[in-house]
């Protein structure tokens, strides 16, 4: 059997749509700003916030369980997406959220062929519990969001890391704060907990973390991460910066020499960045742009990730004064 990988990158993707989908959803238009699922912006009420997101990820060394390798059978790892989002705010306090990815995956070397198709739709409520302006030294905002996410096809989870996702449903909790002065300069903190059901293969065995299984049912294990990020955010304009980091509470390694299986533990620390402005004359259009790279994981790709989109704000009921 060849050697193979560490990571789905697309499987991380399904699991990463609380986490990482929402750097690349850092988008915004005239003057309001960004709104994703981990941020502390809450929209207007009466706004409608839309657009696509293209992600282009790709890796050619990895973590198998702690030991650092790369792979000549894999090659390179590339993970491309096509994400349609929007989030509508029924108050100003709370807000909307959902988003749908097209994937697909290729190696650069080997016989394995890559997937594609939709993989997981994520839907989202944001709830502002409190806020509280501080004039000139900025305000302070609490922010709860309950999430949910199911794949939108019948995919085969059962072929890491070229499957497009982990084929899993799941249920999320997050709290995030944050604070934003009048000059634009703002601190945003979140985490968040992530219950993921059972995934059916397509096999009746499989062997993982030491023991063979005699069934097509695989438990997965629930996922503990937080973000930190900083930057600026003031009339349409942002910049920002993200440190990262998910925690698989379970799971086994990846086996000396074997391919990855649906369960493994996976955790990484990543860092990230992101630039958004308005288009010039195209006010209610904007266009960002977001790097990011996994420093350090455990069965998971060492990964780098480019970020393209274009958003459009419509404002239902107008601006405030």
């Amino acid at each position: 059997m060849p050697c193979v990988f560490a990571l789905s990158i697309a499987r991380r993707s399904s699991l990463l749509r609380l986490i990482s989908l929402s750097f690349l959803l850092l988008l915004t238009a005239a003057p309001i700003a960004a709104q994703t699922i981990d941020d502390g912006v809450m929209l207007q009420k009466g706004t409608l916030f839309a657009g696509w997101v293209y992600t282009h990820d790709s890796w050619d060394r990895y973590w198998e369980g702690t030991l650092e390798r790369d792979n000549g059978n894999i090659g390179t790892l590339t993970t491309q997406s096509n994400a349609l989002f929007g989030n509508y705010a029924v108050t100003d306090r709370f807000n909307v959220i959902a988003t749908a990815p097209y994937v697909w995956t290729r190696a650069s070397q080997g016989v394995l062929a890559g997937m594609q198709g939709f993989q997981d739709i994520t839907v989202a409520a944001k709830y502002s519990l409190f806020e509280k302006e501080a004039g000139t030294l900025g305000s302070l905002r609490a922010i709860a969001v309950a999430s949910a996410g199911l794949p939108l096809t019948d995919y085969t989870p059962d072929f890491a890391p070229l499957s497009i996702g982990s084929g899993s449903k799941r249920v999320s909790g997050r709290f995030t704060l944050n604070t934003h002065a009048e000059s634009g300069l703002y601190l945003n903190g979140s985490t968040a907990y992530t219950w993921r059901g059972g995934v059916t293969l397509d096999r009746p065995y499989y062997y993982t973390d030491g023991e063979l299984f005699f069934t097509d049912e695989v438990d997965m294990p629930n996922v503990l991460d937080y973000v930190v990020s900083g930057g600026y955010m003031k009339r349409g304009v942002m910049a920002t910066a993200n440190f990262s980091q998910q925690h698989t509470l379970g799971g086994g390694d990846i086996r000396r020499q074997d391919m990855p299986f649906v369960s493994n533990r996976m955790n990484f620390s990543r860092v990230s960045a992101m630039v958004m402005a308005p288009i010039p004359k195209l006010h209610r259009l904007s266009f960002e742009a977001a790097w990011g790279y996994t420093v350090r994981g455990r069965n998971v790709g060492q990964a780098m990730t480019l970020t393209g989109g274009l958003l459009y704000t419509l404002p239902f009921e107008g601006r405030r004064p």
